[in-house]
């Protein structure tokens, strides 16, 4: 893959005192994005990103020692303490899947409420990047003071939002070591807008906000070492040369990862987003309160036919379905008006068993790479990197 960057004409990325392929794997949750994607994408020179919500489904002891505790603290305590020890495992383990190359991340949301205990047990677990999206991290330098050398790395969208965070963060002495710029319009899953109706403000544009962010970045002194990584819609090698040619020195993609053979879901997870058409992608207001997007599946075309009705009747509820810590918000659980009404934990992880009638799947803007094939994470980098593609 070095070879093949060095023959292609772009320029590495350079982050966290290592050279490496000017590519992001995106974190996916629940479950989609753990050690055998990240680590395989690491392996290949990359940023491999884990995600860091529910990560015990996909070990079935923590399942089996979670299951059938009910609801209460008890309960709670048990199940957390099983998701980051899902976590420790997953670090370890695509840490050594990587060989040693690239560079494994974990993506924790800001809009989780076990947020910082995801953080910590990240960093002493000894991951290589943290990267924060779905909320601003303006306290990420204060957790992370005792791990300097472990990258920084928030999700935001436009300028503003970087300014603020920079002007935060210098106040703690620590700088962001590069921001991923994501596109609204065009992300998948949850979307850097306050409402459905701004995704297609010209603010989100690649052509404003990444000279805007430049100039941010420029005044604060970082400019040279804070890469700007370009995030929403990214397929093809002309996609990167467009975004590199405004100012980005690497590009972050979910969707076309999510499909491929080492993704951490299910078979037929990758072949309902493989398949998807432009047309069979919606957005909506997720339960997190944010924009979202995803493939207008059996249960969410119900649930959007319902969601007037089940908006009339949103109240707080005494118990959640779920005891384990999950969104620090929540539309269902806390009866919020305009939020979406349905538990996302329950519906992302019937999506990663492969559930299309019940699951829900999130997705990016765009056709993938490869069609409707499901192809390796190494035919995937040379075909972004304008390489010849590996054999089916």
């Amino acid at each position: 893959m070095q070879r093949l960057l060095a023959q292609c004409g772009l320029a590495p990325l350079h982050l966290a005192g290592r050279t490496l392929l000017p590519i992001v794997q995106g974190g996916m949750g629940i479950g989609v994005s753990a050690h055998r994607l990240a680590g395989t994408v690491a392996s290949c020179g990359a940023v491999g990103t884990l995600s860091s919500v529910d990560l015990r489904r996909h070990h079935p002891d923590l399942m089996e020692r979670t299951r059938g505790l009910g609801v209460g603290p008890e309960a709670k305590t048990s199940i957390d303490a099983a998701n980051l020890e899902a976590l420790d495992r997953e670090i370890g383990r695509a840490r050594q899947l990587s060989g040693g190359h690239g560079l494994v991340a974990m993506n924790v949301m800001r809009a989780v409420s076990d947020y910082v205990a995801y953080v910590k047990r990240s960093l002493a677990a000894g991951v290589d990047a943290i990267v924060v999206g779905a909320g601003l991290p303006l306290d990420l330098p204060d957790l992370a003071a005792e791990h300097p050398n472990t990258a920084l790395i928030p999700i935001l969208s436009d300028s503003r939002g970087v300014q603020l965070l920079v002007r935060k963060w210098e106040r703690k002495k620590r700088m962001p070591d590069a921001v991923v710029l994501e596109h609204p319009r065009l992300a998948g899953g949850h979307l850097g807008a306050a409402r459905l109706e701004d995704l297609n403000d010209p603010r989100f544009e690649f052509e404003r906000s990444i000279p805007e962010t430049l100039a941010v970045l420029r005044a604060a002194g970082i400019e040279k070492q804070t890469p700007i990584i370009a995030a929403g819609g990214i397929r093809t090698r002309a996609d990167i040369d467009r975004v590199v040619a405004l100012g980005a020195a690497a590009v972050q993609l979910g969707t076309p990862f999510a499909v491929t053979t080492e993704s951490d879901a299910h078979p037929e997870f990758k072949r309902v987003l493989a398949e998807a058409r432009e047309e069979d992608k919606v957005e909506f207001i997720s339960a997190a309160g944010l924009p979202a997007r995803a493939v207008l599946t059996p249960w969410l075309k119900a649930y959007l036919r319902a969601e007037p009705r089940l908006q009339a009747v949103a109240h707080a509820k005494k118990r959640c379905t779920k005891a384990f810590d999950c969104l620090a918000q929540c539309g269902l659980r806390d009866g919020k008006l305009g939020w979406g009404q349905f538990c996302i934990d329950q519906q992302l992880a019937a999506a990663l068993q492969g559930d299309a009638k019940r699951g829900l799947f999130f997705t990016g803007r765009g056709a993938l790479p490869f069609g409707d094939q499901i192809r390796s994470v190494r035919a995937l980098m040379a075909r972004l990197l304008g390489g010849d593609a590996a054999p089916a």
